[in-house]
């Protein structure tokens, strides 16, 4: 949070020192909202799509066997009555065998999601700044800012960046 507005004062202080050390020329600068880009560009609906298909058909299993196990812990709860103690503490320890295996199971695909979901985000993040640079380069920005509290939309260059993001 601190380097944001670290960020912003440096900026300001450029763009006010700019201004008037060189009354002449004018700054340009432009915005960009990251969070716009990262959900509305077509690179990002396609790792989206990507990630689904990457991670369905375990989510799916995983899912199945909950269903299992909590249709077989059920079973075990209705029937507990009439089993024998041995029986019942044999079947009680192997659902909760299954129920920490489950669990493990969860734990592993959220972990294994996350890292990719992440990966997918800074290669995305890497290809917007690449557009950014070549549109600052090319339309000669002086400054290019990612987030602002408040933004004219005549300075905010989002969209460009989404048509010039394949």
């Amino acid at each position: 949070m601190q380097k944001k507005w670290l960020a912003v004062a440096l900026a300001s202080a450029l763009v006010c020192s700019a201004s008037t050390a060189v009354l002449a020329d004018e700054v340009k600068i432009g915005v960009v909202n990251t969070e716009v880009i990262l959900r509305d560009s077509p690179a990002a609906q396609a790792a989206s799509k990507k990630l689904e298909s990457e991670f369905s058909k375990r989510d799916k299993e995983i899912n199945a066997a909950g269903q299992r196990l909590k249709s077989d812990f059920e079973r075990f709860e209705k029937n507990a009555p009439t089993m024998t103690d041995q029986e019942r503490l044999r079947k009680q320890r192997d659902l909760q065998d299954r129920d920490r295996d489950f669990q493990r199971r969860q734990r592993e695909l959220r972990e294994d999601f996350n890292q990719r979901r992440n990966e997918e985000l800074q290669k995305l993040l890497r290809q917007s700044k690449t557009v950014i640079k070549n549109i600052a380069q090319r339309e000669k920005y002086d400054l290019i800012l990612q987030e602002a509290i408040y933004v004219n939309p005549k300075i905010d260059i989002t969209d460009q960046v989404l048509k010039e993001l394949k």
